[in-house]
């Protein structure tokens, strides 16, 4: 059995215009890293198949959903918030980002791969429970989280989120359902400007000043997170994977490098692999600067890999 490595090619047909850090390219960075390391031959490649209503259903409301299926435009952008634009493709990427997820879980759960990274567009991990912000329209994760409590039967997962920016919509959705322990270290103060005081116990929010680097990165992780995923013992682990703290991502100011990313991948590993059974979903989030975007990914997956 190995990783699993999903993707559609209709994640690359979402396009908010010119100049918008949130593109393609950032899934061909990460595909030609893939294949310029040779992991790429490693992986078992899955295309995304597009989600349904009910499967969305698990993280946002049927008006949100309603909203976000008439706002798709004819054609041009219609713009949802200053950041967060829809062009004629993009509910199509969006369906086959959050299925992504879902396809991925059936695949660890099943036993057909060990784990999986779902290289994805649009990322999800700002879209609330009834509104799209910050790129996002569907909270990728956390409906991949629920259909592995809903649909599985699992008890507990946790879900971890190490994007610079703080994983606001995952909050939203995930508070107080103690099912889910939400564990995340994010930039602060910086957008969305949230997180510094959890919402529910079941959420541990870490926020770093500007400037931190990996000791800072690693020494949050080894006494925040660590312990509570360890009391937690989740049976399985989700990832929003934003690879946007790296230092030559100028979207932010925190600094670190791949082996950070690597190294925050075999604690989860180890996690995994002590409460549940080595069962690991990853889904991309942020990463903006794409040679540092491609390096970082590959790292994380060779992590999964284990190889």
């Amino acid at each position: 059995m190995t990783t699993a490595y999903i993707t559609h090619r209709d994640c690359a047909l979402h396009d908010m215009g010119p100049h918008h850090p949130e593109c393609p390219d950032r899934l061909a960075a990460i595909q030609d890293r893939l294949i310029a390391s040779g992991l790429d031959a490693y992986l078992q490649h899955h295309d995304a198949p597009a989600a349904d209503i009910d499967m969305l259903a698990r993280a946002h409301s049927p008006e949100y959903l309603r909203q976000i299926f008439d706002a798709v435009p004819g054609s041009g952008i219609v713009h949802l918030d200053p950041d967060t634009a829809m062009c004629p493709n993009s509910l199509r990427a969006a369906l086959r980002a959050a299925g992504a997820g879902v396809h991925a879980t059936d695949l660890v759960m099943s036993g057909a791969a060990v784990n999986a990274f779902c290289a994805v567009r649009p990322p999800g991990h700002h879209a609330e429970y009834a509104r799209a912000m910050g790129f996002c329209f569907f909270n990728n994760v956390v409906v991949a989280a629920r259909h592995a409590l809903e649909k599985h039967g699992l008890e507990r997962v946790a879900i971890i989120d190490f994007d610079v920016h703080h994983g606001n919509g995952t909050e939203n959705i995930v508070a107080h359902d103690n099912r889910i322990l939400m564990v995340s270290i994010f930039q602060h103060p910086f957008y969305p400007y949230s997180g510094a005081e959890p919402l529910a116990d079941n959420l541990c929010n870490v926020p770093l000043p500007a400037g931190t680097r990996g000791d800072g990165f690693r020494e949050a992780v080894t006494t925040k997170w660590l312990p509570r995923l360890d009391a937690f013992a989740p049976q399985m682990i989700f990832i929003s994977a934003g690879f946007d703290a790296h230092y030559e991502d100028d979207m932010a100011s925190l600094g670190l490098v791949e082996a950070d990313y690597a190294w925050v991948s075999t604690e989860l590993m180890k996690i995994a692999k002590k409460h549940g059974k080595g069962r690991i979903v990853s889904m991309l989030e942020g990463g903006y600067a794409l040679s540092a975007l491609g390096r970082s990914a590959v790292e994380h997956i060779r992590a999964l890999a284990e190889l």
